[in-house]
Parts: C-alpha cells; sequence; structure tokens
C-alpha cells in the first residue's frame, strides 16, 4: 500500500507539457486532445547500479505521470533518491 507523503521539493520539477493539438499559431489541428490536471515531474533514479550503498524504502507514492508507483529510498551516505517501486518491496 502506498504512504501519504508529499514529495520531496529537490526530487521533482515543473514539466512542460507541449502541444496539446495546436500548431505554431495556437491553432487546434488535433480535436479532443489537451486540457487535463497540471503534474509535477519526480527526477526517477533509473541507473542505480552506480554505488554498492545500503539503501532503504522510506516512502511509497504515487506517481501522476506513469501507471507504476515510486518509492523514496535513503542511502547510508544521506542521498535521497526516487526509484519505481519493485513488486513485492515494503517499508
Amino acid at each position: 500500500s502506498q504512504v501519504k507523503s508529499n514529495p520531496r521539493n529537490h526530487l521533482i520539477y515543473g514539466q512542460h507539457r507541449c502541444g496539446k493539438g495546436r500548431n505554431a499559431r495556437g491553432i487546434i489541428t488535433a480535436g479532443h486532445r489537451g486540457g487535463g490536471h497540471k503534474r509535477l515531474y519526480r527526477q526517477i533514479d533509473f541507473r542505480r547500479n552506480e554505488k554498492n550503498i545500503y539503501g532503504r524504502i522510506v516512502t511509497i507514492e504515487y506517481d501522476p505521470n506513469r501507471n507504476a508507483s515510486i518509492c523514496l529510498i535513503h542511502y547510508g551516505d544521506g542521498e535521497k533518491k526516487y526509484i519505481l517501486h519493485p513488486r513485492g518491496a515494503i517499508i
């Protein structure tokens, strides 16, 4: 299950959602596209094999940009990163 917590500020940033069915003049060219809720992008660490430091799962969070959940890892050296939540991993 997911633990409710606010995302860490240094791991999120605003993502520019371009297009939305408009051309360069701003005229709708592809109908029924656009709108939706504003989302902040969570920076996911996909290359986590760089170091052999143990980490601990602190939270499992919802990510509005993907179908998978993400979890926050606290590493032994004090670093914090998001990874995709592995199936079966618990806090």
